[in-house]
């Protein structure tokens, strides 16, 4: 996979993680509803860097992707939450980036 696409779904996740932080943080936790312009502006950053991925087929960039994502959210839930992924967290994280890998690094007919 090239860089580029790694780079793409590494800052995907972050921007998207983000951006729905943002939007739980003003709803559930109280915060200021100008939370929602940084989030909001997350999310589409979210998206355009989708966009880069090196596949042909938006869906198939998605699928991929839904792996990489399961992995940063477990990531931010230790970083940012200060909770740790317990063996079931990292067990399934592991089963989602083997799936994300088959769905993108297969050999497709299309």
């Amino acid at each position: 996979m090239p860089v580029t696409s790694i780079l793409a779904y590494a800052g995907a996740a972050l921007a998207e993680i983000a951006g729905c932080f943002a939007f739980w943080a003003w709803l559930r936790l109280g915060k200021s509803a100008l939370w929602i312009v940084p989030g909001t502006l997350s999310l589409l950053l979210f998206a355009w860097l989708l966009t880069l991925v090196d596949t042909s087929q938006a869906g198939r960039a998605y699928a991929a992707y839904g792996g990489i994502y399961i992995t940063s959210a477990l990531l931010w839930l230790w970083v940012v939450e200060g909770v740790t992924p317990d063996r079931w967290d990292l067990g399934g994280a592991l089963l989602c980036l083997a799936g994300a890998a088959v769905i993108l690094l297969g050999p497709h007919r299309a």
